[in-house]
């Protein structure tokens, strides 16, 4: 079957996704770690309350994540499938802030992990259906940077808006975007689309994808997806706890400060990105890159346990930049390699997505009750552990999967 790789896309349809991925790094996860800052400042609910919150985002995300990923591989609207999932999180966010209620904003923060399960596999089946394999690596750079260039100008106006207009203000932005994100995706022309190497099936047998069973009983795949849980188990709340301690200990500042964090380690990520799309354009394989990215959690945990400054948050945020901005290109790249042939790319994303979502969640849900009776520094020396756990297990048993792309870089 030939594959697509020849054919250039429009200037228009790559400027959409250029626009989609900028402006889908502040929907597709709502407010964030925002959410926790507003409820313990605004709302004083409990650290175990707001564990709770946080991961029903991630729970009702891993549970859609499967069929989201199947639904992306099979159906060619795609596009309608990222305006719409970022149209339902911008109106969950306002219905959070007109009923801050235990029930409804659970309700909203799981209306949100359903919705926004179906984007990343979407951008990342439209990005290979447009450019084709060959130029995998540098678009999914190219995407990263564009996201996280996003979030660095989201968390700058979020600042500003949250420190003199209210933190009301945070979940109307995202509201914005969410509009703006849908008229992006129309730039996108759906006939440059080859849905076929979309889905990693272009080198299949008789363009059939590979059938359930046998995608389950990859070891590969298996290893990959238990160190992307260990991965966000001990990374995804480090951050909202940060922004909780910097709620308890600089009531007022908290806000302005949770987005110094956010924009430094978006500005690292940018730089990170692009050295990562550098890297593997000069053979180096993914397995060292996404070493790199492991071996920064434990000793960001280690070094938020041990302070309560902003400047001092600020500062250790940057290690997320480096593997937050790693995992970003290098998780999408590895999956790739692994379903070369298969069909199920999407799918493979989507299962992606289920691990980050079941790490997240427990992160959140875990770290929240640890804090709750053990405190702020047991609970980010527990993700630290976590963490190193994740480093050592994807070392020993994950093998490298550079040589299966057949990539040029």
């Amino acid at each position: 079957m030939p594959q697509r790789e020849a054919a250039l896309p429009s200037g228009r349809s790559l400027r959409g996704l250029d626009g989609v991925t900028f402006l889908m790094a502040d929907v597709g996860t709502g407010v964030g770690p925002y959410l926790a800052v507003y409820l313990k400042g605004s709302q004083h609910w409990h650290a175990g309350d707001i564990g709770l919150a946080m991961a029903a985002s991630s729970i009702a995300a891993a549970l859609c994540q499967i069929p989201a990923g199947l639904l992306v591989d099979r159906t060619r609207a795609k596009r309608l499938l990222i305006a719409a999932g970022g149209l339902v999180v911008g109106l969950a966010c306002l219905l959070i802030l007109w009923r801050p209620d235990r029930i409804v904003v659970m309700g909203a923060q799981a209306l949100m992990g359903a919705a926004s399960a179906v984007i990343p596999p979407a951008i990342a089946g439209i990005s290979l259906g447009l450019v084709g394999r060959a130029a995998l690596d540098a678009r999914v750079s190219r995407n990263e940077g564009f996201n996280h260039a996003g979030n660095f100008a989201a968390a700058g106006i979020t600042g500003l808006l949250g420190q003199y207009e209210g933190s009301q203000w945070l979940f109307m932005l995202v509201f914005g975007f969410a509009v703006a994100n849908a008229a992006m995706v129309g730039l996108i022309n759906p006939t440059q689309i080859d849905h076929d190497a979309a889905r990693g099936g272009e080198d299949a047998a008789g363009g059939r994808p590979l059938g359930l069973p046998a995608l389950a009983r990859r070891t590969d795949l298996r290893v990959f997806l238990a160190a992307v849980v260990l991965f966000h188990f001990g990374n995804a709340a480090m951050l909202p706890m940060a922004g909780q301690v910097l709620a308890q200990a600089h009531p007022g500042a908290d806000t302005i400060a949770l987005s110094a964090c956010i924009i430094a380690a978006q500005f690292v990520m940018i730089g990170v990105a692009w050295a990562v799309g550098r890297a593997s354009a000069r053979g180096i394989g993914r397995k060292p890159i996404f070493l790199v990215a492991l071996a920064v959690l434990p000793l960001r945990g280690v070094l938020f346990s041990f302070t309560t400054s902003p400047a001092g948050v600020v500062a250790i945020q940057l290690l997320d930049g480096v593997a937050a901005g790693i995992f970003g290109v290098i998780a999408v790249l590895i999956a790739s390699d692994l379903m070369r042939g298969t069909g199920r790319f999407n799918l493979a994303q989507g299962l992606t997505a289920l691990a980050v979502g079941l790490g997240s969640a427990l992160s959140n849900a875990v770290s929240g009750y640890v804090v709750e009776f053990f405190g702020y520094r047991a609970g980010f020396l527990v993700l630290a552990a976590i963490a190193g756990m994740a480093l050592a297990f994807f070392a020993a048993f994950m093998p490298e999967t550079r040589a299966r792309s057949g990539s040029a870089g």
